[in-house]
């Protein structure tokens, strides 16, 4: 009998114990049911979002979020459902645009109503909301392109500049002697020192190791903010809430922070409200300007974030580029000489191209800009998103949607190009010979947040170009065979990253 009832209560105690935890696995199991059918009826709840892949419930269409895959699966995509699509980031539509007239008709057309940036949760929470594709962006890029503008972007002091550090890259490229070369640094290098003479008003030695360390922090701080972690970051946000993985996320961002904070910290030291000396001081002029505000745009933060964007913006991205188009040169020699010619008749090979000879070199243009188009560093443009509900191409957009303007359908639409897929400098000339522009050129995006340093790249990419192919004739190292197109287009990555060449000096007859 004892035992028996020592047995029942123990039985009675095992239950009583057992029963909070029933009710919490119960209760975690509706609050995932009702999440995955609230998740199911606002993936499935709102007929009129443009069609697109069937979402998984909590999921959404995670292959499709991955950006480095977008350039094939946004072109599958947009072969099934037309040039307007949705996918889902978890439970969140995201709206595709494909194609030069739905991207036109958005970003330009459309400008206000397609001008904002949804929330990237990596970027948010490192720029603290201060960043330029922050909720304050607009005062901050409006100041920004006045403060440009005053150091001459555009304009023949900054040509001046350009065309000074034109003859430290060529120095530099001259030591090489003809021999098999890696020339991403040497781009890097100049391209860097025109930014930093813009943000910090100094010019370095190719082979100072500050320069190295603003290359390097920067390249970092770039492969920093595109890694698989912080894409998974953005897709599932509550990962940032982990110390460890936050810390993992921001890690490579750290090192450009910290190069930025140490000029900031001589500037303030330094500085002479009379006599701004960089783009630096003229923030510092109007954080003092708005110091008695309440929360002023203007601050410490948004100076650090604003100069590690520019950084980020105007460096990588042209070194990139002008090394494809030394590349390119050398596999298609016959172009590489056309442009020598041209360059020789106005120029007479004894001074450097100036912006003012730009009318004059039509061919070099086109072969500049069509390098641009077939590159296509950035298939798609940093997100946007919609102001407010909009009725677009004959769907519903609701306020605060991301939109993903796919750059690379612009760049190869074959309504607008004659020969997308090929390299054809033809696309840039009209039958008379001359440049003309074509408005599906969309390299750095279009509309309001059309990128910043624009006019600084085309300067550069022009100058910097013309200048070197004076002087040189690029061609690949001795026993590599020239590829074909469509080589270089599957390939464009690994040759930015790791292809040499040889910078044969020419000799120029009076």
């Amino acid at each position: 009998m004892y035992n028996f009832c020592r047995a029942s209560l123990l039985h009675s105690g095992f239950y009583g114990a057992m029963e909070p935890f029933t009710i919490l696995a119960l209760s975690l199991v509706f609050l995932l049911t009702l999440y995955i059918l609230l998740s199911w009826s606002k993936q499935h709840g709102n007929p009129s979002l443009p069609p697109g892949p069937t979402p998984i419930p909590l999921l959404g269409t995670p292959k499709y979020m991955d950006l480095r895959a977008a350039t094939k699966n946004f072109q599958q995509l947009s072969q099934k459902y037309g040039s307007i699509f949705t996918i889902w980031k978890t439970s969140d539509p995201v709206i595709v645009l494909c194609g030069y007239d739905t991207v036109k008709d958005a970003l330009i057309n459309h400008a206000e109503e397609f001008s904002a940036r949804p929330i990237i949760p990596t970027l948010y929470v490192s720029t603290k909301g201060y960043g330029i594709n922050g909720p304050r962006w607009r005062s901050i890029r409006r100041f920004t392109m006045t403060s440009l503008r005053n150091f001459g972007m555009g304009k023949k002091t900054m040509e001046t500049r350009v065309l000074e550090e034109s003859k430290y890259l060529i120095q530099a490229v001259s030591q090489t002697g003809g021999k098999p070369f890696e020339p991403s640094m040497f781009m890097a290098s100049a391209v860097g020192n025109i930014v930093s003479s813009v943000l910090f008003g100094e010019h370095f030695d190719y082979q100072d190791k500050k320069l190295q360390e603003l290359l390097l922090s920067t390249s970092r701080h770039i492969r920093g903010i595109t890694s698989p972690l912080s894409t998974l970051c953005n897709v599932v946000p509550i990962l940032l809430k982990i110390p460890f993985i936050r810390n993992k996320a921001f890690k490579e961002s750290d090192y450009l922070q910290a190069f930025v904070t140490k000029y900031m910290k001589h500037h303030k030291e330094t500085f002479n409200p009379e006599s701004p000396r960089d783009f630096i001081d003229y923030f510092l002029l109007k954080i003092k300007e708005v110091e008695h505000e309440m929360d002023p745009d203007f601050c410490d933060t948004s100076l650090l974030m604003m100069v590690v964007g520019l950084l980020a913006a105007g460096t990588e991205t042209t070194a990139s580029t002008l090394k494809f188009c030394l590349m390119l040169m050398a596999h298609y020699p016959d172009v590489q000489d056309k442009v020598q010619q041209e360059i020789y008749e106005v120029t007479n090979g004894f001074r450097p191209p100036e912006i003012m000879d730009k009318p004059q070199l039509p061919y070099t243009n086109a072969v500049i800009h069509e390098i641009q188009r077939v590159l296509d560093l950035a298939p798609t443009a940093l997100f946007h998103a919609v102001t407010e509900d909009i009725r677009f191409r004959g769907y519903n957009i609701p306020k605060g949607t991301t939109i993903i303007p796919f750059i690379s359908s612009v760049l190869t639409d074959p309504s607008q190009w004659e020969t997308p897929e090929v390299f054809n400098p033809g696309h840039f000339l009209n039958e008379e010979g001359q440049f003309r522009t074509r408005l599906a050129f969309m390299p750095f995006s279009a509309g309001k947040r059309v990128c910043l340093g624009e006019n600084l790249a085309r300067m550069e990419l022009f100058l910097l170009f013309s200048a070197l192919l004076q002087k040189f004739t690029f061609t690949l190292p001795p026993g590599t065979k020239r590829r074909d197109s469509k080589y270089l287009n599957l390939n464009k990555t690994e040759i930015i990253a790791s292809e040499e060449i040889c910078a044969v000096p020419r000799v120029l007859s009076k």
